[in-house]
């Protein structure tokens, strides 16, 4: 863990940040080159950039806030909600941002909707594989006690006190850069608009509850030891089942020859 990358005296410049954005910015130029292989230029999804950005970081921020109120919010200052560069983005958080930003800018934009969600949805997953390295810098997100020898440790004054635990960020970036090879591969290869976004919000609940497994930054369980983050995986896949199953139909039917 070094949460800091750079300090100017007068600017400190946190690896969390700088990760995250890596990972953004990687994943939109992923995506504006992926675009024109469906007839959606580049341009557009660069010029969406922005939109996204905020999107991502003002949802990402209200989930955290809602779900660790208690712990870092209640009693102190109001201005701590806005200290994002402290840490405290949620990504299903983000995801809902991004996904309400998607949606206003396409129509806007009379884009189609499915097919920018299939670019988007590879470059995700990637700029994960960065973000959730930044969250190992930032000791945020961190593992249970274990004895494996590839377990971690953090410095003295972390939470873990001084115990080994799971590197669960890196098992999380891992996967979510596997995802991202299987899902740039299926992008050409889909058979409906939507299949590669809602192929990925399926696989990316199995791999999140799979990693929150490891989890030990975690105060609060639900329904016998769920973690919040399960929970909220529950919700993405049935999300992810329904939308797959949904297009599929209306690919079938709209096909030569149905009525």
């Amino acid at each position: 863990m070094h949460k800091i990358a750079l300090d100017l005296g007068f600017w400190t410049i946190r690896w969390y940040g700088v990760l995250v954005a890596t990972g953004f910015m990687v994943g939109l130029w992923t995506a504006s080159r992926r675009a024109p292989l469906t007839g959606i230029s580049g341009e557009a999804i660069l010029n969406m950039g922005p939109w996204l950005i905020a999107g991502v970081i003002i949802g990402a921020r209200v989930w955290f806030v809602v779900e660790y109120w208690r712990e870092f919010f209640a009693g102190g200052s109001i201005w701590e909600i806005f200290m994002i560069q402290h840490g405290g983005l949620v990504f299903y958080g983000g995801l809902a941002g991004a996904t309400v930003t998607v949606i206003l800018y396409t129509h806007f934009g009379r884009l189609p909707l499915w097919q920018v969600a299939d670019i988007l949805a590879p470059s995700v997953a990637l700029g994960q594989a960065f973000g959730r390295v930044g969250c190992l810098m930032n000791g945020c997100c961190y593992g249970s006690p274990t004895e494996l020898p590839w377990g971690i440790v953090y410095p003295d004054g972390h939470e873990t006190h001084g115990l080994r635990v799971h590197p669960t960020q890196l098992y999380e970036s891992g996967l979510v850069l596997i995802l991202y090879v299987v899902l740039a591969k299926l992008y050409r290869r889909k058979r409906f608009s939507g299949q590669v976004f809602a192929i990925y919000l399926m696989a990316y609940a199995v791999v999140r509850s799979f990693t929150e497994c490891f989890r030990g930054d975690y105060t609060v369980y639900f329904w016998g030891g769920l973690t919040p983050g399960q929970v909220a995986s529950i919700g993405v896949l049935a999300a992810g089942l329904i939308l797959y199953g949904a297009l599929r139909r209306t690919r079938a039917s709209s096909a030569p020859g149905k009525t």
